[in-house]
């Protein structure tokens, strides 16, 4: 009996940081369009009043061979929720997902910083909706981390 309770508790708790998984990264997702679009229209209304905003996304590290960072970054959260919410399906992604979104958001982690060390030493200007996606993407590593302990635990 107590085994079985133990089992429904880590199966509540998994699908709790799961569920945050999906839902950080489909705010990563919001943020990231967000800038795409302003990337694309140049919308200055945009920067809510923070002229950091545009210097960020109009230097020339806004970009990777042409492609937007922000569209690498759509890319990539929307990839990390679907990799989430397909998980109980697909034996693969069951057996190594949790490895595979610990690879992913460290990546991130590490292109965020190296991002915000562009912001602030060589753009000279911070772009709040940059922090934003670097807070979300700390936040899946963390849980990331947390995953990933509990299934070599188990």
């Amino acid at each position: 009996m107590a085994e079985r309770v133990n089992s429904i508790s880590v199966s509540k708790t998994d699908r709790f940081y799961a569920w945050a998984m999906v839902v950080l990264a489909v705010l990563g997702a919001a943020d990231s369009f967000y800038l795409l679009i302003y990337k694309l229209t140049g919308n200055n209304r945009m920067c809510l009043g923070n002229g950091g905003c545009h210097n960020v996304n109009f230097s020339p590290y806004a970009e990777i061979y042409g492609i937007p960072i922000s569209a690498i970054g759509l890319a990539a959260y929307l990839v990390m929720a679907a990799m989430v919410l397909l998980e109980p399906r697909i034996r693969l992604l069951r057996d190594n997902n949790p490895l595979l979104l610990f690879g992913m958001t460290l990546i991130g982690v590490a292109f965020s910083l190296y991002l915000t060390y562009l912001e602030l030493y060589v753009i000279h200007a911070v772009c709040p909706f940059c922090v934003t996606s670097a807070i979300v993407i700390s936040l899946m590593f963390i849980l990331a981390i947390i995953r990933l302990v509990k299934q070599t635990a188990s």
